[in-house]
């Protein structure tokens, strides 16, 4: 089981990052993989979770331990599978989805992609009480540096990001709109403005 790779980031795609690690590229699905858009000589830490199945053994990487255990409290969650997971966690507001777990606040939940309203209920019914470990942590940081790349491309890239989380193309169309008139960002800020106007 690993723990955390440190390596360069090689490669990132709206679903996963590639880290090189003495030569081997590690694939690692991510909630939000352009936040790993650093400089390629630079050594990062990523934190990971092997899932093994029958047909398939993946990787998911995480930018801190906090990040990695919220993804596995939700795993645990009946109804709640690796990709709804990342699905919820793209969103930036993590403090925010803790306090609604803890607050029994089940309208915020079904605002994420493919969760309604039996799911959030179960979601919270589930993490209640385990949801204090995770509020008396430090407050979570989910930032890593991004790189200046062409604001086409990260515009690109972001809403490329939105439709792998599995929001409706219709949807996303509407954002491409409002996020073309922002000034130039980092692909982490368009997806990160586009998953504030999707909520």
């Amino acid at each position: 089981m690993f723990e955390y790779l440190t390596g360069a980031i090689v490669d990132t795609a709206p679903t996963y990052i590639v880290i090189d690690v003495n030569g081997v590229g590690y694939r690692l699905a991510c909630a939000n993989p352009f936040r790993w858009q650093v400089n390629p000589s630079d050594k990062v830490k990523v934190y990971v979770y092997q899932a093994v199945r029958e047909d398939a053994i993946t990787l998911y990487g995480f930018v801190s331990a906090e990040e990695k255990q919220l993804f596995m409290q939700l795993i645990n969650v009946s109804g709640i599978g690796p990709k709804s997971a990342l699905a919820i966690l793209a969103n930036p507001d993590h403090q925010g989805l803790i306090d609604a777990i803890a607050n029994d606040n089940v309208g915020y939940l079904t605002k994420f992609p493919g969760i309604g309203k039996k799911t959030a209920g179960q979601i919270v019914l589930d993490l209640h009480d385990k949801i204090d470990q995770l509020r008396a942590n430090e407050p979570l940081d989910f930032n890593v540096p991004a790189s200046d790349i062409e604001m086409t491309t990260e515009l690109r890239d972001a809403l490329a990001a939105l439709t792998a989380l599995g929001y409706p193309e219709r949807s996303v169309k509407k954002v491409q709109k409002a996020l073309s008139k922002e000034p130039a960002m980092s692909t982490d800020d368009y997806l990160r403005q586009g998953l504030r106007l999707l909520s």
